[in-house]
């Protein structure tokens, strides 16, 4: 469920608390926060918000640079992805550097009167957030501003008009024009500003780009491609077999999910010891991730760890879990009982009920005694790990929370010894 974010006059507030108020002219004014939060032109001689590291400071003012240049406000050698590559780096090796390069992007997608580089600017906030979230202090304003945007269309086309012929006025004399675009050049505004709302809340719980690589072109690509292409990870099971059907019609289960689970296999996955217990390396999980959202299965895979790993992250970051949660009630309340716990599997809708019990077959398969001793990952160790990534549990309680994860593991437990999932086997 989506928070309700925080309202104007807090953002106000909070503006008023953390800007680093810049200045201008000879007798050195302090510039209002409406125009500190205006589309500039020109460059900025000190951060936006307050700090005092002077690596921040110096890297800042840099940084602006290269947002106007990737919206095409500044001109500059740099093809855009290599402007969004740096700017994206420098942000995700210095964590100092977000809150910066996130309220920069506000500045610069405020009373923008060039559409063109109004949208630049909103496609540059959506990549960052495939690498990295804002801090706590920080997620709440931009929240708040992201959500203003999401049905705004009608309201940011008049705005420029008013903004371009309110300029017009004062410098119908002058020789020097920006160029005014007001046309639909890309998607709606609102279709960026939901899409940075939903990855806000995902990035924010989950966190961003994890590992030692350092941000690639193909990772910027792919983050800029997923605005208007949904990834295969973090999206509905719904939106997936939808987005499956031209390529796969045929097929009743996520080809993901069929995929990495052969992979699996295939690599010896249940004769590995510590299988879906240990990790595979995250690097080559995130390079394997980019290369399964663009429907490819590399043939170089030799630790079974990483598909293992990889369809984890999958399952867990499904937009809904595999078992939706209106019946989560019903699965802790039937933790000890084999049938109303495959009952309550019958209940499922139908693709939900297809993707769990592939799961739970997959499962049966690691849980033999013959595999069992090789992997030391027994029926216990096997629901212990997978249970969170099918069940998630809403409460904030830490009593409540540690309570139903042990009635979330019991419950798997039960299904993969008491599931019947033979049906499901040759089915893709």
């Amino acid at each position: 469920t989506l928070r309700k974010p925080i309202s104007q006059s807090s953002m106000a507030d909070w503006a008023s608390k953390n800007l680093n108020m810049h200045k201008q002219g000879i007798f050195r004014r302090r510039i209002s926060i409406s125009n500190m939060l205006s589309w500039n032109g020109g460059s900025i001689k000190k951060p936006m918000l307050i700090t005092s590291n002077r690596t921040i400071k110096k890297e800042a003012c840099e940084m602006f640079k290269l947002v106007q240049s990737y919206m095409g406000d500044r001109q500059t050698r740099m093809d855009r992805n290599h402007v969004a590559l740096v700017t994206v780096t420098k942000c995700w090796s210095v964590q100092g550097l977000r809150d910066e390069l996130y309220i920069q992007l506000i500045r610069q997608t405020t009373d923008n009167t060039c559409y063109r580089s109004l949208a630049w600017g909103w496609e540059l906030m959506a990549i960052s957030l495939a690498f990295f979230s804002p801090s706590p202090k920080f997620q709440s304003y931009l929240e708040g501003y992201i959500y203003r945007h999401l049905d705004s269309d009608e309201n940011i086309a008049q705005r420029i008009k008013e903004l371009v012929d309110l300029k017009n006025k004062k410098n119908s004399k002058s020789r020097k024009k920006r160029k005014q675009n007001t046309e639909d050049e890309g998607l709606p505004i609102s279709t960026y500003a939901k899409y940075c709302y939903r990855k806000l809340q995902k990035v924010a719980v989950t966190g961003g780009k994890k590992g030692l690589r350092k941000p690639t072109v193909e990772e910027i690509t792919h983050a800029r491609n997923a605005i208007v292409t949904p990834s295969l990870f973090g999206s509905s099971l719904e939106e997936i077999m939808l987005r499956q059907q031209d390529m796969y019609p045929g097929n009743k289960l996520p080809w993901v999910q069929t995929q990495l689970s052969q992979q699996v296999l295939a690599l010896g996955g249940e004769q590995t010891e510590g299988i879906f217990r240990i990790p595979g390396d995250i690097d080559e999980v995130n390079a394997l991730k980019l290369q399964v959202d663009q429907w490819r299965i590399p043939s170089s895979l030799s630790d079974p760890n990483i598909p293992a790993s990889l369809l984890k992250l999958w399952y867990r970051e499904l937009e809904e879990p595999v078992i939706p949660q209106q019946f989560y009630k019903e699965c802790i309340s039937n933790y000890e009982n084999p049938d109303a716990a495959v009952a309550v599997v019958q209940l499922l809708p139908e693709l939900n009920r297809l993707v769990l019990c592939y799961l739970i077959h997959f499962l049966q398969i690691f849980a033999q005694p013959s595999n069992v001793g090789r992997t030391k990952m027994d029926v216990n160790n096997l629901a212990m790990v997978m249970a969170p990534n099918c069940l998630r549990c809403q409460s904030d309680d830490p009593r409540v929370i540690f309570e139903n994860t042990r009635k979330e593991m019991s419950f798997l437990r039960m299904l993969i010894v008491h599931l019947d999932t033979s049906f499901i086997e040759g089915l893709v």
